[in-house]
């Protein structure tokens, strides 16, 4: 089996790839920058919508987090192209030393060529930014109305004119039969019911969603779940009634931040209704 130094000798010459490996560690610590880029423009985004600011403010955010998404896709490529020339040499030795800056550029260009919007799907943080900004709006009753189309969003609404038909006729039965405006109240009494924790059964203050099953949790309440579980060798299964999750992990818990907004909304409104 082929060694793996961080060196290579062939019959042309010397390599020594450390300096490369030192270079990588470099462009993959720039990815932190970009994540940390894009966590920023997510907030920013979020306060848009709920300060319900000029739709053109938030678009930007939109096309911000886009821009960072590509990066991100780009220096991706750069690293597995860089990995595959170091790693071709190493494994195949080859008597004479081959063009290493080409061999990189083949391979990234190669990787370029396979962009497609769907990538962005892949991109854990621009898929929560979508989500997040689509809960927000809900919550706060502020849906997208400037008929604008948000770029290579991978979250679609495909029975949209559907539901909206439905809707349509579920509004005219409510005004004939007088009960138009109950179920607003129980729509109100479901959103107070997803603000209590499955765990505690409390208000949540830090509430945290499950990246597989999509129930949300306090994180101190979760986090402490899975560790004792853990610590008698058992899997944390969702506490959530009714969920067939049997396998809670940490890396499956993300910040919800429009659901903790949503409930700091919700609490100011109460203690401050004429606001």
């Amino acid at each position: 089996m082929p060694g793996r130094s961080s060196s290579y000798s062939g019959s042309a010459g010397f390599i020594s790839f450390s300096g490369v490996e030192s270079a990588l560690s470099s462009l993959k610590s720039f990815q932190s920058c970009i994540s940390s880029g894009m966590d920023t423009a997510s907030s920013v985004a979020l306060d848009l919508v709920e300060t319900q600011t000029e739709v053109s403010s938030e678009y930007s955010m939109d096309k911000a987090m886009v821009e960072f998404a590509m990066m991100d896709r780009e220096l991706n490529h750069y690293v597995k192209a860089v990995q595959y020339a170091m790693n071709h040499v190493k494994e195949e030795r080859p008597e004479k030393i081959p063009d290493l800056k080409l061999l990189v550029e083949q391979k990234f260009l190669a990787l370029q060529n396979k962009n497609s919007d769907a990538d962005f799907e892949n991109n854990e943080k621009f898929v929560q930014f979508k989500q997040q900004l689509k809960e927000l709006k809900k919550q706060s009753g502020n849906p997208k109305e400037d008929g604008r189309h948000s770029e290579l969003d991978p979250i679609k609404d495909k029975d949209a004119s559907r539901a909206g038909n439905e809707r349509d006729g579920l509004q005219a039965d409510r005004e004939a039969d007088g009960t138009e405006g109950v179920d607003e109240d129980m729509i109100v009494t479901q959103s107070q019911t997803n603000f209590i924790c499955p765990i505690t059964q409390l208000e949540m203050k830090k509430p945290v969603k499950n990246k597989v099953c999509g129930h949300t949790y306090e994180e101190e309440a979760i986090v402490r779940m899975i560790e004792s579980k853990h610590k008698r060798k058992k899997k944390a299964c969702c506490p959530k009634i009714g969920c067939s999750h049997t396998n809670v992990r940490m890396s499956d818990l993300i910040q919800d931040e429009a659901l903790r907004r949503a409930i700091e909304s919700h609490n100011k409104r109460k203690h401050h209704p004429s606001e």
